[in-house]
């Protein structure tokens, strides 16, 4: 029973840490990256739907992303999406088949700003392990009246370690994300 709480509580966790890991692509860098541009709701037929699945996205230039709908009567729903975007700044426009979104460059200002962002998102994945860490440690306190004191102390033990590990590699993954917003 304490291996199926850690082995749960693993797995929950290694979610977190995966789904940090994603928030912090959709924060952009010097280059124009899709992964900025997945997440992006767009108003299809009355539904918000992710960009990424009514669009393919392509890297055309450095700081230009060529987004190609897969139903061209969304063409105008895309644009206005990606243009009421905040933290994205992208010029758009379109030929009538596709549209180009253009990232402006970055300022070192902007650059704090998006490391600002950045740290609040690794501090919300943080919060996710804890509440994770929580949850496990009152189902170990439950299981108290079947199975020893000890068995208890050595699971907590554990349970202390994977969530050090998860908080490491969030920490891991802001510091590699920081480099990449700063490197000019």
């Amino acid at each position: 029973m304490i291996a199926d709480v850690l082995s749960d509580t693993t797995t929950r966790m290694s979610k977190a840490l995966e789904a940090a890991k994603e928030d912090f692509a959709t924060v952009r860098t010097g280059r124009a990256n899709p992964q900025l541009f997945q997440k992006i709701l767009v108003s299809y037929y009355g539904t918000l739907t992710p960009l990424g699945q009514l669009a393919s996205l392509h890297n055309q230039e450095a700081r230009t992303l060529l987004i190609t709908p897969y139903d061209k009567g969304a063409l105008r729903d895309i644009e206005q999406a990606i243009r009421d975007t905040p933290n994205l700044g992208a010029n758009v426009g379109n030929d009538g088949t596709v549209i180009r979104a253009t990232l402006p460059e970055l300022t070192n200002d902007r650059r704090k700003e998006f490391v600002k962002i950045v740290r609040g998102k690794a501090e919300d994945a943080k919060v996710a392990v804890r509440n994770i860490r929580r949850r496990a440690k009152d189902d170990l306190d439950q299981l108290k009246s079947e199975i020893g004191e000890d068995e208890i102390a050595r699971a907590e033990k554990e349970l202390e370690q994977i969530t050090r590990s998860h908080v490491d590699g969030i920490d891991d993954a802001l510091k590699r994300k920081e480099s990449e917003l700063l490197e000019i």
